[in-house]
């Protein structure tokens, strides 16, 4: 499962998503946000979904090296479906024993709270897989430009969500090396009841928060030795500007905000 973890991965290509500036991208991804939590019929959520799958299309990426994206996240979509289920009550019974019920309203809930959830993540995986982290850092920190004259400091923060999602795919991929290394030495992680599984995870936790730490540590210390100083006075090998795929990015976003509006219940 380490090993099929999509976001904070950048595939290059030159689909339709790869060249879209990616100050368009984030801000459709905020709109599509809010577009699925607006989202509480069928019609609705299968506008989104169709769209969804439309935009990996886009993407030329294989669907299922993305749908891969969603296995680290499908305990807490299983706990979501498991939790309305038992929980949310209303409409018809559709099963009693005992005390507990599944009706109809808790189902229903189950099945569109697992379906925001999975449409979140795909999206965001689209995101990364699709911009460069020198793209994404500029975009957001364009974005957050207004804020700088508050006295925010825009560009460490851009810097730092792009390193944080740069170093994804590191750590799991360390965490990954330190598993197998490990299982070699005799120890068993899928055996034993919760509280010993738990345990087992030490011998992984420490390694890899020390692993973590380091590499903290070699990024200040090579980018000090180049003389990062942070964005005062920094100078750009290519400039983002809008072009003709934005203004199509804004005209889907208008048009999927309409469709959700009005078949929205």
């Amino acid at each position: 499962m380490l090993q099929n973890i999509a976001i904070g991965q950048y595939v290059p290509g030159q689909s339709y998503l790869h060249r879209t500036d990616p100050r368009s991208k984030l801000l459709f991804i905020i709109l599509f946000a809010t577009l699925v939590f607006l989202a509480n019929n069928t019609i609705t959520y299968a506008i989104l979904i169709g769209f969804t799958l439309y935009t990996v299309l886009l993407s030329r990426l294989s669907l299922s090296y993305i749908l891969k994206s969603l296995k680290p996240v499908w305990i807490l979509i299983l706990f979501t479906v498991v939790l309305h289920i038992f929980i949310t009550k209303g409409g018809t019974v559709y099963y009693q024993w005992g005390s507990f019920t599944v009706e109809e309203q808790g189902v229903r809930q189950a099945i569109f709270i697992s379906l925001r959830l999975g449409l979140l993540v795909l999206i965001s995986s689209l995101l990364t897989l699709t911009t460069s982290p020198i793209d994404l850092t500029e975009g957001l920190e364009r974005l957050l430009g207004p804020f700088g004259r508050l006295g925010v400091p825009v560009h460490d923060i851009a810097l730092m969500m792009s390193i944080a999602l740069r170093f994804i795919p590191t750590l799991m991929e360390e965490t990954d090396k330190i598993i197998k290394a490990q299982t070699a030495r005799g120890a068993n992680f899928t055996s034993g009841n919760l509280m010993k599984r738990a345990k087992n995870l030490i011998p992984i936790a420490i390694p890899l928060f020390i692993s973590a730490f380091r590499r903290a540590e070699e990024l200040a210390l090579a980018m000090e030795a180049r003389g990062y100083r942070g964005g005062v006075g920094r100078t750009r090998l290519t400039k983002l500007s809008f072009s003709w795929r934005d203004a199509g990015v804004a005209i889907v976003g208008v048009i999927l905000t309409l469709a959700i509006g009005w078949w929205r219940a």
